[in-house]
């Protein structure tokens, strides 16, 4: 590794997958807010950290590490309770991390493994095969002496190479894998660095949970490692991860429209409660209620407006905005009908 490039090859289909999450991830970055969203940022990170430990025979569910993570007391094996606190806390410190330093990665390791194994934060020391979750081996692992050299020069190559970030992690995660570095931990730690090179060509991947992915389809995950060693190459491998971050930024966009869709009902409501006492209500009580800015009240009346909730009118030197009766009246109608449907037509008034 030290004189020549990893192999692999760069396919059309690997250049049309960069190319379009390139576009997709625009497409979030510029349309949604899944950075700066609490509930979406805990949710994802959840869900990577679950994804990440289950491949690695985790028995905890979402809802447990979700408990485990709120201080809860959980009916778990404690390894798996230790396992969830350490991979929350390496990665909730992420963005701290030098992504090209061995030190950083070895500490990375040490937070990830701790109390877990024997030589946490340490390469191993000794021989090893790499296995998959029914126990097959799958290769052997580079010798000892040679690790910390090889890992060195991946993390050159990953800093050095003009190569496309997206496709570079991919090729970083698999000879990690390839070279099994550390006695345990090896494929959670591989996962955490492949999320820590794409963060830091964009912050979105920092909440992405592509290792959610990857466990929903762990056997494939497996079987292109294994055909990638067959062809000496990482070529499928790549295409795999690819797949997988396509498919996260996705689901991504999904959860983000929904929690947005469901903010702006959570909106509506507080301007409509206060309608209720008041005849009107203008762009200042908007900014004022919801704790919003001025452009930000601006589209969110223009919305109302356009969705016939809202009718605007002026107040003296200035727009205002009240109910719309008509349309008030139709929703009233409709929701009275459907309590009569639900009460078997025995509606009392």
């Amino acid at each position: 590794m030290p004189s020549q490039n990893p192999p692999f090859e760069i396919t059309p289909k690997i250049l049309t997958d960069i190319a379009e999450i390139a576009e997709l991830v625009g497409k979030i970055s510029s349309a949604q807010s899944l950075s700066s969203s609490p509930t979406l940022r805990r949710a994802n990170r959840i869900r990577t950290i679950h994804g990440s430990l289950a491949i690695e025979q985790n028995t905890l569910s979402i809802e447990q590490v979700t408990a485990v993570l709120q201080g809860k007391t959980v009916l778990a094996p404690p390894k798996d309770i230790a396992e969830v606190q350490n991979a929350y806390e390496i990665y909730e410190h992420m963005d701290a991390l030098d992504p090209y330093s061995i030190d950083a990665l070895l500490s990375a390791h040490g937070v990830m493994m701790r109390g877990l194994v024997g030589e946490a934060g340490c390469f191993r020391s000794r021989p090893v095969g790499v296995v998959n979750h029914q126990g097959e081996i799958l290769h052997f692992g580079t010798l000892p002496d040679y690790v910390p050299g090889l890992v060195a020069d991946l993390l050159d190559w990953t800093k050095d190479s003009s190569l496309p970030m997206l496709l570079k992690s991919c090729v970083f995660h698999y000879e990690f894998e390839l070279i099994h570095p550390f006695a345990d931990g090896n494929g959670r730690v591989g996962r955490l660095w492949h999320t820590l090179l794409l963060s830091k060509w964009n912050p979105l991947f920092a909440w992405l949970p592509v290792e959610s992915i990857v466990h929903n389809r762990q056997q494939e995950y497996y079987d292109t490692i294994n055909a990638s060693n067959s062809e000496g190459k990482s070529t499928k491998f790549i295409l795999f991860m690819l797949s997988a971050i396509k498919s996260s930024i996705h689901e991504a966009i999904d959860m983000s429209d929904d929690v947005m869709d469901d903010k702006e009902d959570h909106n509506w409501k507080i301007v409509r409660d206060y309608l209720n006492d008041h005849a009107l209500i203008q762009n200042a009580d908007v900014c004022r209620l919801l704790g919003v800015s001025s452009a930000t009240a601006n589209r969110l009346l223009r919305g109302w407006v356009q969705e016939d909730k809202l009718e605007r009118c002026r107040n003296g030197r200035v727009w205002a905005y009240k109910i719309n009766q008509t349309k008030c009246s139709i929703i009233t109608e409709r929701e009275l009908n459907k309590g009569e449907r639900q009460d078997g037509g025995k509606h009392t008034k």
